[in-house]
This record gives structure tokens, sequence and C-alpha cells, in this order.
């Protein structure tokens, strides 16, 4: 049976719109309590801004075969065990017959500061990572097979973040890859490394700019960190967790 992708375009784009709007709708209401906040953070004060990608993977749980899974999404029941730390707090788990079937991470970075806050993302990503997959090994959520681990990033499209970057390291030289790209490269770069390496098992980047608000518009930079992508690797998971329940 072909995977159902839950028309993933379209909610995408719906995604991307709420995501805008939600961040202005967060700035204004800050600005009427006389309680604006410095800089960007009056756009993030006001809610989960990529609620509207959870809602894309709610639809594709119930499109490929699972409706009756459990998907967590209120911050009480999205805490995971660790193992270098004694719990995580996820953005979104899909839960089945008491099996984890996906721990999912829905980030978002919009300007000014890409360089402090591209750096504190890859630390998160990769922490995060390494502390699931040894818990894991260490039998943390029972014997099950392997769970979808997926981060996804959401970065504004603008000059700085699409703006070369020269690297400097006195000691030693930065890898090829990383010599005078912008942040949105890096990003895509991290995202690629995070899948090469089995970190997780869907990573993607996408860019859209400000004005997107009305349009939903955004763009991708790699085959291996597209949007469809990741969407396919998801659905098939479920499909695959669907197919062992029926068998």
């Amino acid at each position: 049976m072909a995977l159902n992708l839950a028309n993933y375009d379209e909610k995408s784009r719906e995604a991307v719109r709420a995501f805008w709007g939600n961040r202005e709708a967060a700035r204004k209401k800050q600005i009427e309590l006389g309680k604006s906040d410095q800089g960007e953070r009056a756009g993030v004060t006001g809610g989960k801004n990529m609620d509207g990608f959870a809602a894309l993977v709610l639809d594709l749980v119930a499109a490929n075969g699972l409706a009756d899974a459990q998907i967590m999404r209120e911050r009480r029941a999205l805490t995971l065990p660790g193992y270098f730390r004694p719990t995580k707090l996820w953005d979104l788990l899909v839960i089945h017959g008491g099996q984890l079937l996906a721990a999912l991470e829905f980030k978002s970075q919009v300007g000014p500061s890409f360089g402090n806050n591209f750096n504190n993302r890859a630390e998160e990503s990769l922490g995060t990572a390494v502390d699931f997959w040894t818990a894991y090994r260490e039998g943390a959520f029972g014997e099950i097979p392997k769970p979808f681990v997926g981060w996804m990033i959401l970065v504004e499209d603008e000059p700085a973040s699409r703006a070369k970057v020269k690297e400097t390291s006195p000691n030693f030289p930065v890898f090829e890859e990383f010599k005078n790209v912008s942040y949105a490269e890096r990003y895509n770069i991290l995202c690629k490394k995070l899948v090469k390496e089995q970190h997780y098992t869907a990573a993607s980047v996408l860019l859209s700019p400000r004005d997107a608000i009305n349009s939903g518009m955004y763009s991708e930079m790699s085959e291996l960190t597209d949007l469809k992508t990741f969407v396919t690797g998801f659905a098939g998971h479920i499909a695959a967790a669907a197919a062992r329940k029926s068998a």
C-alpha cells in the first residue's frame, strides 16, 4: 500500500503561515499589555509557534494506519527518561500500545542573532540525540523497535541568514564544508550530518521570509534535509508499525 503523505505540501504552507502569524500576534499582545519584550523575544512568548507542523504529524499518523495512537503534545506528558540526565522534555511523542514510536523536536531561528543561536542549536540537538539513544540502548523504553527520532528547524530567510560568514580557528583548521558559508547552509550541513551519523532518523531545515505570513512560502536546501524526505520517512515508520499491529 502506498504511503499517505496527508497533503503535506499544502499543510506545510499552512504551518508556515501560522508560524509567522503566531509570532506577530504574540508581539502585538505584548505591546497592548505594555509588556513588550526586547528584540525578537516578543514573538515567541505567546505559545508554540511550530504547532502547525505538529498538526501535520497528527494527520500523518492517522493517514497511515494508526488513528488510535496516542499523540502527546501537552507539556506534562512529553517527558522521556534520559541516560546522562534524569529526563528530557520533547516537543511531540507518538505512543501506541505502550510502545514509543516517535519523538520529535520542532525548532525555529529568527534573526538577528544567528551566530550564537546556531551553536546552541547544534549542541542541543547532539546532546539530545546521544542521551536518547544511550537510554534506548539501556532499555529505558523497553524492548522495542527503534523509534523514529526527528529534528526540524524553520530559519528566517533574510540577508543575515544567507550571508557568507568567515570562521576563524587559530590552532587548527575548520572542516572545508564550513568555510565561508552562511548560517542557513550551516543548518543544512548540521541536518545532513545528524542523519548521516544516525543521530536522527530525519532532520529538516526550512527557510522562510517574514512576509510569508500570507503566502506560507518556504524553501529547502537539499534532498536529504527537505520536508518531503522527513515526511516520507515518518509516514513509512508509522505504516510499518501499523502493519506489525495487524499482522
